[in-house]
């Protein structure tokens, strides 16, 4: 069923969509986010959210206001390192090694097994693994930011403040 036959029409009118419609992925992290607390659901868009762009044109914001989220592999532990940076900012990975220590990039399976979370809809919480997160500084420009949710077509908003309460990650200048 994915994702040619995602969404449901239902979805990105607004209408109630179940639990179960979702992607198990992004059901995790409805869960995760509800327990915590957090009040805004999660929003699944009509086409991907693969990349910063596509989902600004989807939401209609700047492309600063998408938190990525970059998984990179730490040289020394294999530790998956997950930076979120706004989407119109190249994330520096020497200013990340000089926080972390030498990192590397981490392949499409590295994430999956890391994060449980396939590129293109990392969700800077809910992982399935230990992850180090890190959050730019550069978010803090925005009053709503939107994340991904589990899945390429899922994404939530939060303001840059709730995800550093969601996530306990410090904030750094790393773009």
């Amino acid at each position: 069923m994915w994702p040619q036959d995602w969404p449901p029409e239902a979805a990105w009118q607004n209408e109630s969509v179940t639990n179960s419609e979702l992607p198990a992925s992004t059901r995790r992290v409805a869960a995760w986010l509800a327990a915590a607390g957090h009040p805004e659901p999660i929003v699944m868009l009509p086409v991907t959210g693969r990349t910063a762009a596509d989902a600004a044109a989807a939401l209609g914001v700047e492309l600063g206001q998408i938190a990525k989220s970059i998984v990179f592999r730490r040289s020394a532990d294999e530790m998956a390192i997950l930076v979120v940076a706004a989407g119109d900012r190249r994330v520096d990975e020497a200013k990340v090694s000089a926080l972390v220590g030498p990192i590397g990039r981490a392949d499409a399976d590295y994430v999956k097994t890391h994060t449980g979370f396939s590129i293109g809809g990392v969700c800077p919480v809910a992982h399935t693994g230990d992850v180090v997160v890190l959050i730019d500084a550069q978010l803090f420009r925005f009053g709503q930011i939107w994340a991904a949710a589990g899945h390429p077509h899922a994404v939530f908003a939060l303001s840059p403040d709730q995800l550093q309460a969601l996530t306990g990650a410090p904030v750094a200048d790393i773009s």
